[in-house]
């Protein structure tokens, strides 16, 4: 096969990333050959991966012209914009820790973009090799201003309006201006010393001192000062908050299953994942990852995406807690997934094409249909297009008119209910059969509710 340059490292001009259909490659360009024989020979990479803060890589080759890594492969990138609260707050206090650490060793981040962390193992971690550059005596960093519009930014904006700011670099992929920043934060903020001199002082500095202008000057900051900096920010945004009740906050203490139910349902989604000799799957709806887990442990991989914040965060505090390495958390919306973002559409990949790339061997969606449908407006058909990207195997849950969810549902339409009496078992069936073939069928036991498993038509 031949090399495919990844499209998300176009912007480095010390290399690029690769896949040779196998593996994740780099490439180092000579430019950069002092900074990465000294991160080599110090022993500074052996560090970083030693405290995990960084992914591991190989040296395949060396000339004259590049240098050839091999990168520990991340079976699953997921972007700045999918992470909850907390997830975002490890990522960001990880940068901290790694420039406090790299200032240490005389190296520094020559840049603090978000999407150089991602979630690999359970854990933040450091993706960029190439982001290491040599420190030089009392200069200030280069990457503190990314690193307040892709961090901080995101962080006190969830704090004080509200956890849809966390998508902050889906609207702006290079982060909120800091004049913009400033003007989103109550007048309160200026009270806090961190964001007064964090956000506020440097808005008002970066209009006053822009680079177009000629009285632009450069600043020097010793060392230890820098370091101190980088403690203030990291205390702040360790006791960071952010409080924000949504609607599935609890959600298994406020389903309509009874006991008998809930166990049937965790044992027919075993029985399935058995039954296709499932390694992979993806849950979509999945909450806080409670059916993941019943058949987690088959799986060397397993995605759980959901439209809750809050659900997700809860799902990566089980997976930090239980040491789980093979499950992944995100914050996803089906009604309106991550789509291609950046320059030609090609920096960010969209969650439909990073799914659908891994093949998996099964897709979950547990609870979800109806409100896919009947909350999103989605017809069956298109839904069903939707899931047959996901995997080639899907165990989908309909609830059917009986259920008091979709009756809920239905009274809120009011006026508009009649528009939805297409929502039936017939129907679904039908619509579903041009795309998946139907296996089998079950109803719950005590809930009106019905199991499918389905297969891809070929």
């Amino acid at each position: 096969m031949n090399p495919v340059r990844n499209t998300s490292s176009f912007r480095d001009p010390s290399g690029y990333v690769f896949s040779d259909g196998t593996a994740i490659k780099r490439v180092v360009f000579p430019s950069y050959f002092k900074q990465y024989n000294a991160l080599s020979d110090s022993g500074f990479y052996t560090k970083l991966f030693d405290n995990q803060f960084l992914v591991r890589h190989l040296e395949l080759s060396q000339s004259t012209d590049q240098i050839v890594l091999e990168a520990e492969k991340i079976p699953f990138i997921t972007y700045p914009y999918e992470w909850s609260f907390l997830q975002y707050k490890h990522a960001a206090l990880l940068t901290l820790k790694i420039q406090k650490y790299c200032l240490e060793h005389d190296f520094t981040l020559k840049d603090a973009s978000a999407f150089n962390i991602t979630f690999h193992e359970g854990k933040a971690v450091f993706i960029d090799t190439l982001s290491f550059d040599f420190y030089q005596q009392n200069e200030p960093w280069k990457a503190y201003k990314q690193f307040i519009m892709h961090f901080l930014a995101p962080l006190v904006l969830s704090h004080y309006h509200g956890l849809d700011f966390l998508k902050t670099l889906a609207a702006d992929i290079d982060g909120i201006s800091l004049k913009k920043l400033s003007k989103l934060l109550p007048a309160k903020s200026w009270l806090s010393p961190t964001l007064f001199t964090n956000i506020h002082l440097l808005a008002k500095y970066e209009g006053k001192y822009s680079e177009s202008k000629s009285e632009a000057k450069t600043n020097t900051l010793t060392k230890s000062a820098q370091i101190k900096l980088l403690e203030s920010l990291y205390d702040y945004i360790r006791e960071l908050k952010a409080f924000e009740n949504t609607e599935w906050d609890d959600y298994y203490n406020q389903t309509n299953y009874n006991d008998a139910a809930y166990l049937f349902k965790k044992a027919f989604t075993k029985n399935w994942f058995d039954g296709i000799n499932g390694s992979s799957l993806i849950d979509i709806g999945g909450n806080d990852g409670t059916f993941t887990r019943e058949i987690s442990g088959k799986a060397t991989l397993a995605i759980v995406a959901d439209i809750d914040p809050n659900a997700v965060e809860q799902n990566y505090k089980k997976v930090l807690k239980q040491g789980e390495k093979n499950i992944y958390p995100l914050v996803a919306d089906v009604l309106n997934p991550a789509a291609n973002y950046g320059f030609n559409n090609e920096e960010r990949f969209s969650f439909i094409d990073r799914v659908e790339a891994l093949q998996l061997s099964g897709c979950l969606a547990l609870a979800v249909i109806h409100h896919i449908t009947l909350s999103g407006n989605i017809p069956f058909a298109f839904s069903a297009k939707f899931f047959s990207k996901m995997s080639d195997n899907l165990l989908i849950e309909f609830p059917t008119r009986e259920d008091s969810w979709v009756q809920f549902l239905l009274q809120s339409k009011r006026d508009f209910k009649d528009h939805f009496d297409f929502y039936n078992e017939e129907n679904f069936e039908k619509e579903y059969a041009s795309y998946f073939e139907i296996i089998s069928k079950e109803t719950i036991p005590g809930a009106h509710r019905i199991l499918y498993r389905m297969k891809i038509r070929k």
